[in-house]
């Protein structure tokens, strides 16, 4: 048996003691490699523990004797410092993937178009993806000496003092005593029995528990003491030998083969020699996948000649004679133990069910989105129910179906609450819809932002200055809570020019313009709400029937829809938002910090332009694009974006374009900009 070197020369007695020593190593690797890699011990901790006692005293009575690959080899119980960055000789560089047997044939065609005619339709080697963290590892003269994670693919970070305390690592190679420096990549990773019982152990002590095995490696790697990478159940697996190869190895599945000799563990792998073949092997992987003791996400397909591997060379981040191939979403199956709702920027509410925990594909999944009620009444979901969970695209975790026959006589329906659990607000579910709205626009604190930064847009209270980023920082500080509260920033002047990137200049302007806005109209003042469904079509068409704010709020649901353009979504969303008591609270508000405008005269006649549809196209002159709009609006017509048949009359500025062509060709009336000024003169009905 070849004996790793130590440090005195070897007398009889120091041979007996070496002997034993070397013994107990065998012995403890041996049981090692049942418990952390075969999940499979075959004593018990309290045997382990003696054996190990044993060889650690040996060790102390004769240090100078003490073996260099010793899995007793203690670690400092201070922490390091942060991690050095090491730049790979070789960059660790990334996999492409495929999810299906056409690209993987795809990938295949491609490797054979960049090889010449005889060494097309290779050998390809195939192993397990392991799914933990990869590691270069170097041996010096078969020493182990520095171990770095894959970082960015050129720079990673030394954590050779935690991978060292990894059980079935070997600290020495002595058939590669020759070899000035091997270079071996591998994945540490953490088996699933033992991710489960470091859990469970955290759990007990009140510690943070891991959502995966592989975040679990990960940071057990990245601990600064390396005392804590000791405790865990680590292992490493090596898949390739970057530098340092005897030259006699041509094939990747032989460097695989020849790691194994060396004593390395290695993950199942196979050849074959078309996408058919490979397909197999990918199927009955897939087959045996949870029978494995540790985590995998597909499977790795090489090309398995070494010298094809440097003819095809590399892309940017990955290699041309490798990839992925993936396996599908997984799912598992757990109870819905509750749902939760919350409330969005726009204040839809979304349901998110409570689960028992379940591992999904290697991630411990305990809520999942149930997206609207109506998912819920199509899923016929109760609280309670055992539901299948599957991760689309392996990321995104849903329920897949409901398993109706294992259902519990505790079984409870699932309501939509009646109030915004933001803000109190009633929420409102049409007939015939699945969304479900918190009508708090004004007022809801998970709709203050969106609330916030369209209230001052240009097209509604148009308060040029009062940025997105500046209405985001004042709501995150607690200076602006709603809408109204725009109108109070003059009474903390001084407090706003104390803070970063606002001086004296810049406060006073955005003061200047907030005051501006307050002289509006009531289309504009509309529009501003936010009402869903309401834009500025609607809002000039409410304002011009209904005349005076107070009308509107006090509208019903017939008056709302005898308004041209106002459906019956529209009307309830309308008739809600006014009955929202917190919304009145707000508007109220804004008309006392002196938000005003000019009474709009609605009248029972019919207006000049009803009837009529009319296109805006160009630049004109005298006017905006959208005040135009807003005049003839007030005249009655309706504003379309684009021409059609039905289309009356074409206002062309300058540069009119496709629209003045498609106009032309249709027989559609075109005015210019003259002409119109001179009808808004003629009916001097002027309303922006």
């Amino acid at each position: 048996m070849n004996k790793p070197m130590h440090h005195t020369e070897p007398t009889l007695e120091n041979s007996a003691i070496i002997d034993e020593m070397r013994r107990l190593i065998a012995v403890l690797k041996k049981h090692n490699h049942a418990y952390y890699v075969l999940d499979n011990p075959t004593i018990s901790d309290g045997e382990y523990d003696e054996l190990r006692k044993r060889l650690l005293a040996l060790e102390n009575a004769h240090p100078t004797l003490k073996q260099d690959d010793s899995p007793t080899d203690s670690v400092g119980d201070k922490p390091l410092p942060a991690f050095t960055q090491v730049t790979h000789d070789i960059a660790m560089l990334s996999l492409g993937n495929v999810f299906s047997f056409d690209e993987l044939a795809s990938f295949m065609r491609r490797v054979n178009d960049r090889l010449d005619l005889a060494s097309q339709n290779p050998e390809y080697e195939m192993e397990l993806k392991l799914d933990g963290l990869a590691v270069s590892l170097k041996y010096a003269h078969g020493k182990f000496v520095q171990a770095v994670t894959r970082g960015d693919g050129r720079v990673g970070e030394d954590i050779t003092h935690n991978v060292k305390t990894i059980r079935n690592l070997p600290l020495v190679l002595p058939s590669c005593a020759d070899i000035a420096m091997l270079e071996v990549r591998g994945e540490v990773l953490m088996p699933k029995a033992g991710f489960v019982r470091l859990n469970r152990e955290s759990e007990q002590k009140g510690e943070k528990t891991f959502a995966n095995p592989r975040n679990a490696a990960a940071g057990s790697l990245r601990q600064l003491n390396p005392a804590i990478a000791a405790a865990r159940p680590l292992a490493f697996f090596g898949y390739s030998v970057n530098q340092g190869l005897p030259t006699h190895i041509t094939t990747q599945s032989g460097a695989l083969s020849w790691l194994g000799e060396l004593g390395f563990e290695t993950a199942p792998f196979a050849t074959a020699a078309t996408a058919k073949d490979v397909q197999a092997y990918y199927e009955k992987v897939g087959r045996e996948r949870a029978d494995l003791p540790f985590e995998i996400d597909g499977m790795v397909i090489k090309v398995n000649a070494l010298a094809l591997q440097d003819d095809l060379g590399f892309l940017s981040r990955e290699p041309r004679w490798a990839t992925a191939y993936k396996f599908a979403a997984e799912a598992a199956v757990t109870k819905l133990v509750a749902v939760e709702w919350q409330v969005g920027r726009t204040g839809q509410l979304t349901p998110v069910g409570k689960l028992e925990p379940v591992a999904v594909g290697g991630v411990t999944v305990s809520n999942v989105t149930l997206h609207n009620f109506g998912e819920i009444g199509r899923l016929g979901l109760m609280v309670g129910d055992m539901v299948s969970i599957h991760r689309a695209g392996d990321v995104i975790p849903k329920v897949g179906g409901v398993m109706t026959e294992l259902r519990g006589d505790d079984a409870l329906p699932i309501s939509l609450p009646s109030a915004c659990p933001v803000c109190a607000s009633p929420v409102v579910l049409p007939e015939g819809e699945a969304l479900a709205r918190c009508t708090g626009g004004l007022f809801c604190a998970a709709q203050a932002q969106e609330a916030l930064i369209h209230f001052v847009s240009r097209r509604a209270m148009d308060i040029d200055g009062l940025g997105k980023q500046w209405l985001i920082s004042f709501h995150d500080l607690g200076l602006i809570k709603t809408v109204a509260d725009i109108y109070r920033l003059h009474e903390i002047r001084e407090k706003l020019t104390e803070l970063e990137g606002l001086g004296e200049k810049s406060v006073e302007k955005m003061l200047a313009a907030i005051e501006k806005s307050k002289a509006t109209t009531l289309p504009r003042f509309i529009f501003a709400l936010g009402i869903r469904g309401v834009g500025e079509s609607t809002a000039a068409n409410l304002a011009s029937a209904f005349g005076e704010l107070a009308n509107l709020q006090a509208a019903s649901l017939e008056a709302l829809l005898g308004v041209p353009d106002v459906g019956e979504i529209t009307a309830q969303n309308v008739y809600d938002f006014f009955r929202a008591a917190h919304n009145v609270e707000v508007i109220d508000a804004l008309i006392a910090a002196g938000v005003h405008w000019q009474a709009v005269v609605a009248s029972e006649q019919d207006l000049p332009l009803d009837g009529q549809t009319w296109v805006v196209t160009g630049t004109l002159g005298a006017m905006g694009r959208d005040e135009a709009k807003a005049h003839l609006q007030a005249l009655g017509a309706k504003v379309s974006g684009s021409v059609s048949a039905k289309t009356s009359v074409l206002l062309a500025g300058e540069k009119a374009g496709s629209k003045l062509d498609k106009a032309t060709a249709l027989g559609v009336k075109i005015v210019d900009e003259a002409e119109f000024m001179a009808l808004l003169a003629e009916y001097q009905r002027v309303m922006v």
